[in-house]
Parts: structure tokens; sequence; C-alpha cells
């Protein structure tokens, strides 16, 4: 028997977007239903996950469920059906608050100048609308996620107002990094994160347990699931452990209704005035796909061949050393400094442009250090003294610097739906087509040049530059906005060209990457459209059921 339900607004997804939106439209007096696909997640017992894993990845501590199925670091091949030529490396969770769990917290602005890249420099596509459109919700978004940041520093997003809450101190290896760099071009400054600085939202200061991925153990970096319990105060149901597998169209081209499965089996339906997509740039595509019908035979929202198109991270050029004095990383924060001043200039007309993240994790990321290399000291038979000395003389000068690269949009990097493969739900599996060009390839050779000199600085030894790039984890495109809906998938206010009482949030919406990590224009872009949902309903240009 099919569970039949009725709402204002459906939104699927839990993470960032669809919480934050979610809240804003529950406040706002609408009948807003949730539906994700995973479950809760219990925080200590996340973190017991993370330290029993013998292979710490960033999804480690939330063990897959069949009936919830994510990509893992470790076996990019398994749910990701990958065609080349390169490997997607960027992954993301089913759990209730999505993969706001294990983010780094990174809250950066995109610049003014990435709404113009084809404007300015030739290259990708320009938003529909500008950084001056969007600036007054940045500061929402900062605001509604409690992040710290220096507010002697704009990082070259022009600002209305201060941060909420004061920055992150930085490390020691920040300050060092930071005298070692003075009089060069390159510009150390702090990180604005959504993290507490200072007890705030009824949560903790950050303790610096240096676990920031995959989980924070005392909730100080924001995760979705503190949106989720504002909306449910304010009236908002959230079914968790169901996911959609089909939306249905009415005559007219209305979304009419979304049928969902539950982890028992169990199957219902929700009618919706409004359907709000927030499922991320991997699922969203695909459920649009699976949604096809005899009217919409490429699939809903798709009339432009756009969805599923211009998938797009942020490729990661990895470098580490050995400074020549005692740095002290695996404190603190994974990260709490950058070099954000290489995000812009008249060289992104041929190549990438990118941020430097400075990171506290010394060589975790790259070797799996320190763990790896006590292993490595013992198999050398030293006394427990010595290995001791020989571990901490070592770990103490572990240094690692990650650029995140400027991808542009590709047609062909895209999600389609693999013809032989399915789901639990019957649903086939993300098919990838993916491809690292020449405009990354050199932005990722200069940053090489740049990691290299920045370790010259502090006289390090036994440099090691990663011969191939990681995923950032920053998964974007594959719906994006434009104003033409000949080529775009959502138009500025995030409302599908195709069905106007589908909106489609989050990263996929994005026409470019720049370099800023995602989650606060996620937040920016999903506020803003919440704001247009609620107008259509005050001004009765939409009536809640």
């Amino acid at each position: 028997m099919t569970q039949s339900l009725q709402a204002d607004v459906v939104v699927v997804g839990s993470g960032v977007a669809g919480a934050l939106t979610a809240a804003r439209l529950a406040k706002a007096g609408l009948k807003v239903i949730i539906l994700e696909a995973g479950k809760p997640v219990d925080r200590a017992q996340a973190v017991q996950n993370f330290w029993n894993a013998a292979i710490k990845v960033p999804e480690c501590a939330y063990p897959i469920q069949p009936e919830a199925v994510h990509p893992t670091t470790d076996r990019l091949g398994d749910w990701y059906q990958q065609k080349g030529p390169d490997f997607f490396k960027s992954t993301y969770l089913k759990v209730v608050g999505g993969t706001t769990w294990h983010w780094l917290g990174t809250c950066l602005r995109l610049l003014p100048s990435d709404f113009q890249m084809q404007t300015l420099h030739g290259r990708g596509v320009d938003w529909p609308i500008s950084y001056a459109d969007l600036e007054p919700y940045y500061l929402q978004a900062e605001h509604a996620l409690g992040v710290s940041g220096d507010p002697d520093h704009d990082l070259g997003s022009p600002r209305s107002g201060p941060f909420l809450l004061p920055p992150i101190p930085q490390t020691y290896l920040d300050r060092t990094l930071t005298q070692a760099l003075r009089d060069t071009r390159f510009q150390v400054q702090a990180t604005p994160q959504a993290r507490n600085s200072v007890v705030h939202d009824q949560r903790p200061p950050c303790c610096g347990s240096s676990s920031c991925i995959p989980v924070c153990p005392v909730q100080a970096k924001y995760d979705a699931t503190v949106h989720l319990k504002q909306a449910q105060a304010a009236g908002a149901t959230l079914l968790d452990q169901s996911t959609v597998v089909q939306l249905t169209p009415d005559e007219q081209g209305r979304i009419r209704s979304a049928r969902f499965r539950r982890w028992d089996q169990s199957e219902g339906q929700i009618q919706a005035t409004i359907f709000i997509l927030a499922c991320h740039a991997i699922e969203t595509p695909r459920l649009l796909l699976a949604s096809r019908t005899e009217a919409w035979p490429s699939g809903l929202a798709n009339r432009s061949d756009q969805v599923g198109r211009n998938l797009m991270d942020h490729p990661v050029q990895l470098s580490w050393a050995l400074s020549q004095d005692p740095v002290y990383p695996y404190r603190g924060p994974l990260s709490t400094s950058g070099i954000e001043n290489l995000r812009d200039g008249g060289f992104r007309d041929s190549r990438s442009a990118y941020r430097i993240e400075i990171g506290n994790d010394g060589w975790n990321w790259p070797t799996g250090a320190p763990l790896t290399l006590a292993a490595q000291l013992a198999s050398r038979g030293l006394p427990a003294v010595d290995l001791d000395q020989a571990l901490a003389h070592e770990t103490s000068r572990h240094l690692r610097l990650t650029a995140l690269t400027e991808q542009l949009p590709e047609a062909d990097n895209r999600v389609t739906l693999d013809p032989a493969k399915k789901d639990h739900y019957g649903i086939p599996l993300p098919r990838i087509h993916y491809r690292i060009d020449d405009y990354v390839q050199q932005g990722m050779q200069q940053a090489r040049k740049d990691h290299a000199e920045i370790f010259g600085r502090l006289q390090a030894s036994a440099i090691q530059h990663a011969a191939d790039f990681f995923g950032a984890g920053h998964i974007m495109g594959t719906c994006r906005m434009g104003a033409d809906p000949r080529d775009s998938v959502v138009d500025a206010q995030l409302r599908s060209h195709d069905h106007q009482n589908l909106f489609i949030l989050g990263s996929s919406v994005f026409p470019t990457g720049g370099t800023a990590n995602p989650t606060l224009t996620i937040a920016a872009l999903s506020l803003r459209a919440a704001d247009a949902v609620e107008r259509q309903f005050r001004t009765g240009l939409i009536s809640p059921k």
C-alpha cells in the first residue's frame, strides 16, 4: 500500500541547501516535508567508527548501508561507473545532514570576477547574476552557519558587514609561514570557517581535535542538522531513510508528485505545490534523468540537454616536505590559513587559478602519517626511546600544501545513467565521463612551482609533489543556472526553465566553479531561492495547499 502525503513544499535532500531552505520556509508558515535517503548519525558512534577504521578516508565514520549507498574515496569505481579518461575522485554522503558531516568547514566567497569568466577571460560562461546580487545573501549565510573570520581582510570579496564570530586562532605553522613569506607575493591569511571560535548557538568552540574530516566530535563545526532542528521546530517534517525514486509531471509540465521508497521497501507519494531538489550534484541529475517519461524522453528539466553536463571539481595538487625547523603540525583544525591572492589575474585567460590551503595535518593526507611513519620506524627495530625521539623529530617538521585549482565547464564531463547496473531501488547507477584538460594541468604545473618556492623559504627538504590530481570533494555543475533556457537548466532564481514549480539547489547550479570551496555559495544561493519561493506564496502567485 502506498502512503499519500501532501505539503506546500517538498525538499529532497537534507544537506546544507535543503536544511537552510526548509528552515526558512517552515518559519514562514509553509508546510514543508524533507526527504532524506540516509539515516541520522550518532556523533559518538561516528567518532568511534573513525578511530576504529583501518583505512581512514573521509567516509569511514559513516558505514555504507545498501539502502543508501554513496561513493568512497578508496573505492571510486564501485558506486561511480567510471568511463574515463580520468577518474572522478570526489565523494558525498547519504545521511541526515548530508556531506556537511565530513566537510572541512572552509567558508570562502567567490570573487566578483568569478561571475564573469567569459566576459573577462573568454573562458567558460558568465553567471546570470553578479557578485553584488549575491553579496547580501553571502552575509546572511555567514551568520546562519556561524562563520568565524578576520574582519580586517575581505580576501578579494567586498563585504557589507562583519563576520559573526572572531577568527579561529592561527597555528604556529601559520605564523611561521607568514614570517617566512614576508615580502614575497604569497600572502598568508586566516581562513573563514563555519567553526565556532567562541561558544555560539549552544555549541562549544573548536577544541582542536584534528578530525574535522571526517567528523567533529563536539559539533563546533557547523553541520546541517543545526537547521534541520530549526525546520522541525517550526513545523517541518523530516522523513529519513526515504529515497525519492521518481518525480511525476502533469500534462502542463508542473511536477505533480514525488514517489519515494523506504528502507523497509514500503512506498509513499507526496503531492505539493513546490518541489525543491537539494540532493547533490550527482544525485540531482540522476533523479531527473531517471524520471523520464514519454512526454519527457530525455528526462525532466532537460530540454536544453544540459542535465548532467559540465561536471566540475577543484582538482588538487598536493605537495609535502620536511621543514628545517619544527613547525608542529597535527594540532588544531585541519587548516586555519591559506594563500588567497593567487585566485585571480590575467593568467586565467590561459591557465587555472587556485588557492593554496596550508595543512595543519602534516603528511596525513599524502602518506597517512603519523601512523604510517610510526610503523616504518618500528620496522627498523628501533628501541622504544629512540623510536619516540625519531617520530617526534620528523613529524614536528611535516609540511603539506594543497592547491585547489579552477576547472572550467565542459559539456562532455557529465553524469548519465548506467545502462546495466542499478541500485537497491532499481534506479540506474551514475555513469561518469570525466577529463582534466590542459587549462587545469597548466595550473597544477604552476602550483608545483609555487609550492617549491614556498618550501624553499622554509629551507625544506624531501620535497614531493603528487604525480596525479586528488579530488577536493567539491562536486559542481550538472544543472547549471543561466538566462537562456537553451543552454541552462535553471534560471537566476534556481527555478527550472521547464517546470515552473521545480527548484534546484546546491552546487549543481554553478555555471563555473572559481576557486572558493563551494559550501558558502551553496548556502547563499539557497537563501536567495528560499526568498523567491516565499515571495511567490506571499503574493498569491502560488497558493499553499
